[in-house]
């Protein structure tokens, strides 16, 4: 049986008293880690938590929430974390569907009546009694990790204990991790870029992980020099915010070796922005939650090229194929399918969606790309957010880059909005940075520049803000639906 690197007895043997996991209320060494869980494993088990059982967890980010996910894996149980954001009636769709027969939440209070309530503050810190940990197969179920839903009702990831195994080993060589790395978490803990990237691969490698919370654009420098990580993960509106912070904020960042940009497009000047200012590497990523995260990456030490997400990570494979199926050239147009360990198991309660998504091995993204010469990847956009505008296809990430490179412009984000004569039209939503005067017309002006007359926004409205998803992705739905209710 396969003894996997990430889950907390292993720590334990291996790293024992180097620090693992910490937040603003505690400091957990990798032994210290390992005895949480157990002590929760027991509560577990006391309820009647098991092998094969879903253990759910609603909490904000802080260390209990890690440590729930490693009790469920020491008794043999998936987990499966909600945003702890959600409504009450959402919440109980996760849990309903996922099956989870308890759930952890802030108050004790449980969103499901099928599922046992437990309280945070009621987590047990000491195991009452040795209990020997369950060692996973492969195929076993270690985490249900719901889709963010922007293409319509979420749908459960079923990620196994060799998708999670594949994934932070993948992490940890890509990456280059050691026991000397020390990630500071700022995205949320129940998306896996947070589990993988930012949790389960430092501590794979014997490093570890802060917690900070929920990011602050005001906090976040002062957070950064006080816990002084070699790395941190964020999404490009994270990074669209520190770039925007006024010119005298000069942080101490020397500590931080690289930074992760992933989980939505970014343009190539905003790259460019943060690695010049706050001099550390800046390595943009693509994966989703059906491959357990990432699947390709630029290295923090080869060649990264801007306006890429670099070649497939070692181990997984990457092919640009036509609508039938057929593999394109070299620089052509395609979605993006990938194959690999850490294509997941399928869709929780859903063959009919695993079956379009995974066929013959290889999962289809509804992303399109372009692969170069040297295999690197360029994703041009999600299929379905292809505008056709009198029977030509429109991407809107080449508009929103065109936009992007215009003085002021912090964040961009086009969408198709429905018209009588052509079908649909591009439209733009722009953020401007603090005190910069930026026009409609200016930026129309812009467009006319570096774009074809067929690409050139219909309209450009200028926002305070964008709408996000609780990921921190720009939330094209809503602007959509803002279209269409017009």
């Amino acid at each position: 049986m396969t003894a996997f690197d990430y889950l907390p007895w292993r720590l334990a043997d291996r790293f024992g008293p180097a620090p693992a996991v910490s937040d603003d209320r505690m400091t957990l060494s990798h032994n210290e880690f390992d005895g949480r869980t157990a002590a929760v494993a027991d509560q577990l088990l006391g309820a009647g938590i098991g092998a094969g059982d879903v253990v759910a967890v609603m909490l904000p980010n802080r260390a209990e929430l890690v440590v729930v996910i490693g009790a469920a894996w020491r008794v043999g149980a998936a987990a499966t974390p909600i945003n702890p954001a959600f409504t009450p009636e959402e919440a109980a769709r996760q849990i309903g569907d996922s099956g989870a027969r308890i759930v952890v939440t802030v108050d004790g209070d449980s969103p499901h009546p099928d599922a046992i309530g437990l309280g945070v503050d009621d987590l047990a810190t000491e195991a009452t009694e040795s209990v020997a940990p369950r060692e996973p197969s492969g195929t076993d179920l270690a985490l249900v990790i719901y889709t963010s839903g922007s293409t319509g009702r979420p749908k459960g990831a079923m990620l196994t204990h060799a998708n999670v195994d594949a994934m932070t080993s993948m992490m940890v060589d890509h990456f280059g991790l050691t026991a000397a790395d020390h990630c500071m978490l700022i995205l949320p803990l129940f998306h896996v870029n947070a589990l993988m990237v930012s949790t389960f691969a430092p501590l794979r490698a014997g490093g570890q992980q802060t917690i900070v919370g929920t990011f602050s654009a005001s906090r976040f420098f002062d957070d950064l020099e006080r816990v002084r990580p070699t790395y941190f993960s964020a999404v490009p509106t994270i990074f669209a915010l520190l770039a925007a912070a006024p010119a005298d904020v000069e942080p101490d960042t020397s500590s931080v070796r690289f930074a992760v940009c992933g989980a939505a497009p970014v343009s190539e000047e905003l790259l460019q922005v943060c690695g010049d200012r706050f001099g550390f590497t800046m390595v943009e990523g693509y994966g989703l939650t059906e491959s357990t995260c990432a699947s390709a990456c630029n290295p923090v030490d080869g060649v990264r090229k801007l306006g890429t997400v670099g070649p497939a990570i070692a181990g997984q494979q990457i092919r640009i194929v036509d609508p039938d199926g057929r593999e394109v050239a070299v620089g052509e147009r395609g979605e993006v399918l990938i194959s690999g360990p850490t294509v997941m198991a399928g869709y929780l309660n859903n063959p009919e969606a695993t079956a379009a998504t995974i066929v013959d091995g290889w999962l289809h993204t509804g992303d399109v790309g372009i692969l170069d010469d040297d295999g690197y990847l360029q994703v041009v956009d999600r299929i379905k957010d292809m505008i056709i505008r009198g029977g030509e296809n429109l991407y809107p990430k080449e508009i929103e880059s065109a936009l992007a490179g215009a003085p002021g412009v912090l964040e961009v984000a086009v969408v198709g909005k429905p018209d009588a004569l052509l079908g649909e039209v591009p439209v733009a939503y722009v953020v401007p940075y603090p005190d910069a005067d930026i026009s409609a017309d200016a930026l129309r002006a812009h467009c006319a520049d570096h774009l074809t007359r067929v690409k050139v926004p219909a309209e450009i409205t200028v926002l305070p803000a964008l709408p996000k998803n609780p990921v921190g992705k720009i939330d094209k739905p809503t602007l959509r639906a803002r279209l269409v209710a017009v």
